[in-house]
């Protein structure tokens, strides 16, 4: 049986030789597929129309190593967690429960992300160490949802799903995935964000990565400024400090006020605001960007001035 793991992870492994600018923190395997996925995300180089390499998750390269390679070399990366990705195929259900089997005398947390799934599975899944889940959302509009995804579940049956995860195991162990930047406007970004923490839900964002042989190849990332906004919005409505109605739009939807002063927010912001949100342990090291450039999400926290930076950039 073969796994794909994240070129980062492998390194910390040892089953690569090279330098990391950034040590993962959670160890980042995906399942096996000589197929392409069964659904078509115009922005994955994995979709069913893709003709990207298969490799690809994102901008990251996942080479393929036997499983029982992995499993031995795991330990050595010293990781706090072990995050599944998934690629929707037929048996997909039946080659993450034998995975987990492997993964379990390691004693180590794991997150898995997956389509909708029966609470029969999650509940299997649960039993076999899984303590969050991440539901693939991506497209943080409605709107733009079915053009985008293309995908086998619509809008409403991925809500649906992060119900059933948050049923089965808890409040904060659903984690949303968005990427900001396929379209939607920061209002709909932000309801959205608002919609999943009022269910208790999590979000973890992600900046839109154009990746040849994608539909999207063509697009445009946004903006860090954009991104910072929506970042700092989120940590507002995450922590309680606010609700989509505090926060100011203009005609187009752009998020142009936070419903609070600078003084406010520098004093209420952390540094951690910037960094990758996601399940305990992970820090998803240049993920979405090249090392050369300045993370959406930084790998750890990037200091005090930062904020100070970030507000009078976005203010």
């Amino acid at each position: 049986m073969l796994v794909r793991v994240s070129y980062g992870t492998a390194i910390a492994m040892g089953l690569i030789r090279a330098r990391m600018l950034a040590r993962p923190t959670t160890a980042y395997l995906m399942t096996y597929h000589e197929g392409r996925c069964r659904n078509n995300c115009a922005f994955c180089p994995q979709a069913r129309e893709s003709r990207a390499d298969l490799k690809k998750l994102s901008r990251i390269t996942w080479p393929a190593f036997e499983v029982e390679e992995v499993v031995e070399a795991l330990p050595s990366g010293r990781f706090a967690r072990i995050c599944l990705q998934t690629v929707d195929y037929p048996g997909l259900v039946s080659d993450v429960v034998e995975l987990l089997d492997l993964f379990q005398p390691l004693g180590l947390p794991v997150s898995v992300s997956i389509t909708p799934v029966g609470r029969d599975v999650l509940e299997e899944f649960k039993s076999r160490g899984v303590d969050y889940i991440g539901v693939g959302l991506d497209v943080a509009s409605e709107r733009l949802y079915p053009e985008i995804k293309d995908s086998l579940y619509s809008w409403g049956e991925m809500w649906r799903f992060t119900e059933d995860v948050i049923g089965v195991f808890g409040e904060g162990r659903a984690l949303v995935h968005l990427i900001i930047g396929l379209g939607e406007t920061d209002r709909e970004a932000v309801e959205t964000i608002w919609r999943a923490y009022s269910m208790g839900a999590w979000v973890s964002l992600f900046a839109f990565t154009p990746i040849r042989g994608t539909r999207l190849e063509n697009s445009k990332p946004p903006t860090v400024e954009r991104y910072r906004r929506i970042q700092l919005a989120h940590y507002l409505i995450k922590e309680g400090l606010a609700e989509p109605g505090d926060f100011e739009f203009d005609g187009n939807g752009s998020l142009v006020g936070f419903g609070l002063g600078r003084y406010e927010l520098a004093e209420l912001v952390p540094p951690e605001a910037f960094a990758t949100h996601g399940c305990p342990g992970c820090n998803r090291p240049y993920y979405n960007e090249r090392p050369k450039k300045e993370p959406y999400n930084f790998p750890e926290s990037p200091g005090r001035d930062y904020v100070r930076r970030v507000l009078d950039s976005i203010l």
